[in-house]
């Protein structure tokens, strides 16, 4: 397939904060139909971490999430902060929201989540060797427990809908078949 011309006529921010950027576009499209309210979310990225302990256990975070307006099951994760590696942000917000450390990080995949609306990727970790090491250090908006399931009980979790967000279960099936565990 031969990529489309799209031309940007105009674009301006709606919303320009520290936690989010949502740009509108105006943009032509290659027949000449003109689209003047087209919505792109900016970001630097997110990672998801599927931390695995040396007994076998994920280790999890159960947290509640405002946009639903309910709780939730999920992996570690966070946003990039503006300049910083993935890896890095991986172990910073593991550590934040959990208080584990990891012997190894892995790099499992890179993907765009939302390619129709933002150019963020999202980097899944693998972390071997998962200890506490400390009390976890949430942000002022982060509601969580942490929890550690067997890779059984996780790999059941994904597939009967205990766990219902979509990064934690991309990151959950991939960490699982990189360790050849599906």
């Amino acid at each position: 397939m031969q990529k489309p011309q799209w031309r940007l006529r105009a674009s301006r921010y709606v919303v320009d904060s520290p936690y989010m950027r949502l740009r509108m576009d105006e943009v032509e499209l290659p027949d000449g139909t003109i689209v003047p309210n087209y919505y792109v979310r900016e970001s630097h990225g997110f990672v998801v971490v599927v931390p695995l302990t040396a007994d076998e256990r994920i280790v999890l975070v159960r947290q509640y999430r405002y946009g639903t307006d309910s709780i939730h099951l999920e992996l570690p994760a966070g946003m990039l902060l503006e300049g910083e590696e993935p890896r890095a942000c991986a172990l910073r917000e593991l550590s934040e929201e959990t208080g584990y450390e990891i012997a190894r990080c892995e790099l499992a995949v890179q993907y765009y989540p939302e390619p129709v609306r933002s150019m963020a990727r999202a980097y899944v970790y693998i972390g071997l060797g998962a200890r506490k090491v400390r009390e976890p250090v949430p942000d002022v908006t982060e509601h969580l427990e942490v929890e550690l399931a067997s890779v059984e009980d996780f790999r059941a979790m994904l597939v009967d809908g205990r766990i219902d967000t979509g990064a934690t279960i991309a990151a959950g099936f991939v960490a699982l078949q990189k360790l050849g565990r599906l």
